[in-house]
């Protein structure tokens, strides 16, 4: 049997506080830009889905908190389900049309759909 060790590089093994997150020390969130300014490209994506087709929205520069935030917003317009993750806005269905529609409504200039 092999002995596998696991480190990490702060020592810690437990926390009780419920809101701790382990961050990466290399790890800088970035700050969110302008909405004039976020180049956001919206596309269709059926691979590995078992067929099903999502709306990919990438391209936000920004906060994770932002970015859910956002996710949240077009998730509730569209009336569909989703995630944020990756870096990407995942949005179940064919919605491009309306996302760019959202999108334009709300501010966000350089959009385009792929």
């Amino acid at each position: 049997m092999s002995k596998k060790k696991i480190q990490l590089s702060s020592g810690l093994v437990y926390s009780t506080d419920p809101n701790f997150e382990l961050l990466d020390e290399n790890f800088v969130e970035q700050h969110t830009i302008d909405l004039a300014q976020q180049k956001i490209q919206i596309k269709l994506d059926i691979k590995h889905r078992a067929g099903k087709a999502v709306t990919l929205v990438q391209g936000f520069i920004g906060t994770t908190k932002d970015m859910e935030e956002l996710g949240k917003k077009l998730k509730s317009f569209c009336g569909t389900g989703g995630s944020v993750k990756d870096g990407d806005i995942i949005v179940q269905g064919d919605n491009r049309d309306k996302i760019l529609q959202w999108l334009q409504k709300n501010g966000y200039k350089l959009t385009k759909k792929i």
